[in-house]
């Protein structure tokens, strides 16, 4: 086949099973507006959308750190961005994929154009919690959010390579993940990059960017993105990192978490991390205002109030403990499920 394009739908393309071309793919997208359930509208709308006239598709944020917005993609970029994936985790022509993402964010979008225009067999399923459940088939390529990983442990032994996006894995999953012979995953990226621009395996410190990514650091030590095939200009992040070599960075946390206390530059990541085999719902800490130190670290954790022990804290450093303990009984979320750190502390 010629290079791929967003016009073209590749020949040995399956959707669950049956070969599709551009003609079969606007008849199902069709019966999905009109007789299918809603995660089946809101892809049958964005099938019409792929397979329009226009160059371009407009898509939301995901509002992690501020109100959704739209944004304009070009077609051909989201080409570019799927052969990318598919020369960083060496997939073929023909690999079976599982598509178990709403299709109503970019992520479950590009796992339908990967399939479209690089001719993999795909089976697209509801976005439930549990997308694996009932499903012996192996499959050489999944997406899921850490939530979907969690409730698919006793499954994953039938997928040969996962990644995992939408929010950091917590320690205890990794743990879990790290001794099965699935290859996993976490990924790195944004609406903007058309999803992931880097990742790393699970056991790696360090993530490795993508085929034809490069990427800087700006004062503030915050990542910045250069993808040519993808965006016109660089990508200016909020995620403070450092830089390993020219193909790898560490990521340290947000720029918008980093509590200043007396001085000390605390990542919330970085202490979640150490709380995470201590805490069994979910949790942050944060910085809240403090007239002798700036900001004095606070965590917050979902549930009903309990006890908390003095060894509760034993990894952490002096200036890591938090001062403050809340309770909430359940977290703000973004329509995406990702915490609202600052409106969930509101409510305490």
């Amino acid at each position: 086949m010629s290079k791929p394009d967003y016009n073209k739908v590749h020949p040995y393309f399956k959707w669950n099973g049956v070969a599709l071309d551009k003609n079969g793919l606007l008849g199902l997208a069709v019966d999905f507006i009109k007789e299918g359930e809603e995660f089946e509208r809101i892809t049958g709308k964005f099938l019409l959308d792929w397979l329009d006239n226009n160059s371009f598709i407009v898509v939301t944020t995901s509002g992690t750190t501020g109100a959704p917005k739209k944004i304009k993609i070009d077609k051909q970029a989201m080409v570019f961005s799927a052969l990318a994936t598919a020369e960083f985790f060496d997939l073929k022509t023909t690999n079976r994929v599982l598509n178990c993402l709403s299709t109503n964010y970019i992520a479950g979008k590009m796992m339908l154009i990967r399939s479209i225009v690089l001719g993999f067999d795909m089976d697209f399923v509801e976005p439930t919690s549990n997308p694996l459940k009932n499903n012996n088939k192996i499959y050489d390529f999944v997406a899921m959010v850490p939530i979907q990983v969690e409730n698919s442990i006793n499954e994953l032994i039938n997928v040969r390579k996962l990644i995992i996006g939408g929010a950091k894995i917590n320690e205890n999953l990794r743990k879990q993940l790290l001794v099965l012979p699935t290859l996993v995953y976490e990924t790195y990226g944004m609406t903007e990059t058309i999803t992931h621009v880097a990742a790393k395996k699970i056991s790696d410190n360090y993530f490795s960017v993508l085929p034809n990514v490069t990427f800087s650091a700006d004062n503030r030590n915050c990542l910045v993105i250069d993808v040519p095939r993808i965006s016109s200009s660089k990508i200016i992040t909020n995620d403070v990192v450092k830089i390993i070599n020219n193909s790898q960075f560490e990521l340290l946390g947000r720029i918008d978490n980093v509590i200043n206390s007396a001085g000390v530059k605390l990542f919330p990541e970085q202490i979640e991390t150490k709380l995470a085999s201590k805490i069994e719902t979910r949790f942050f800490v944060i910085g809240i205002p403090d007239d002798q130190y700036g900001e004095q670290l606070a965590l917050i954790i979902e549930g009903n109030p309990r006890p908390i022990d003095n060894d509760f804290f034993n990894e952490l450093l002096p200036f890591e403990k938090p001062k403050s303990i809340f309770f909430v009984s359940n977290f703000l979320e973004t329509e995406s499920g990702k915490i609202k750190r600052a409106a969930t502390l509101n409510l305490v």
